[in-house]
């Protein structure tokens, strides 16, 4: 409880005294890429205020070129665990209820980040065109394709927007198993729990290869990479025994420490 409340008082010093000179800075230079690495480096410092250490492994599978992150969701702590473990400037398609956080708000949509209405299929369909624009404009994104955290921790279906972004831009996506932050902070719970994330990226799949008709196809090759990279008790409950026996193997075939 003392490391939660600790980390909840660090992050609104950011709002409060980091970010708006930060804003002030992007606003002078039009350029987001300082007040990005500032901001992923306190991160990393309330991540340890917090207890959360997090282990990366197949560092060697992202592409050099603009790409999406396409990750499991199973907890409040993803976000903030996972984004400055990725090397490069990333966006994300945010709920529209994350934009109206004074300052914070003001951030985000300064360092090109995307505001998503969920119950507005058309507006989502816009949020989506503008993704794509950003995404040929050079900024990676990382997303949730299954569009919720998993209550249980395993991994859920995907939805398809994320696959129709990819193969709209032409790039490529890298899946990530983001194993063992339902342990940290569950859905539903407000308390984090010390311990250590292990962020796996696999192998990438190359999007540009497909049409917008052969988009589940992409869809399923993502959604079984990421089920195949995550531990037994995170995969989909259809997977058998033997088969969470074989992704096990393959994830360990397929990605090493670095």
């Amino acid at each position: 409880m003392i490391r939660t409340a600790a980390a909840i008082v660090f992050a609104a010093l950011a709002l409060v005294v980091v970010l708006p000179p930060l804003i002030l800075w992007t606003l002078a230079v039009q350029d987001a890429n300082f007040m990005y690495s500032v901001a992923m480096v306190y991160v990393r410092f309330v991540d340890r205020v917090a207890g959360i250490r997090v282990r990366v492994e197949g560092l060697e599978n992202i592409p050099p070129t603009v790409c999406i992150f396409a990750s499991n969701h199973v907890s409040n702590i993803d976000p903030p665990a996972q984004f400055p473990a990725i090397p490069r400037r990333i966006g994300i398609l945010a709920k529209k209820q994350v934009f109206r956080i004074p300052v914070l708000n003001i951030a985000m949509k300064l360092a090109g980040l995307v505001p998503v209405d969920r119950e507005d299929r058309e507006s989502a369909a816009a949020s989506v065109d503008l993704a794509v624009k950003r995404l040929k404009e050079g900024l990676s994104f990382c997303v949730y394709p299954e569009g919720t955290r998993s209550r249980d921790g395993r991994l859920k279906p995907f939805k398809k927007g994320t696959f129709v972004m990819a193969i709209q831009a032409g790039v490529p996506i890298v899946p990530v198993a983001l194993i063992g932050t339902q342990k940290l902070m569950g859905k539903g719970s407000w308390t984090i729990q010390p311990g250590e994330v292990v962020m796996r990226f696999c192998p990438a799949v190359d999007a540009s290869a497909y049409t917008i008709e052969r988009r589940q196809e992409l869809l399923d090759e993502v959604h079984r990479r990421v089920a195949a990279a995550l531990p037994p008790e995170q995969q989909p409950l259809e997977e058998t025994p033997a088969g969470a026996a074989d992704a096990g193997r393959a994830a360990a075939a397929m990605t090493r420490p670095v």
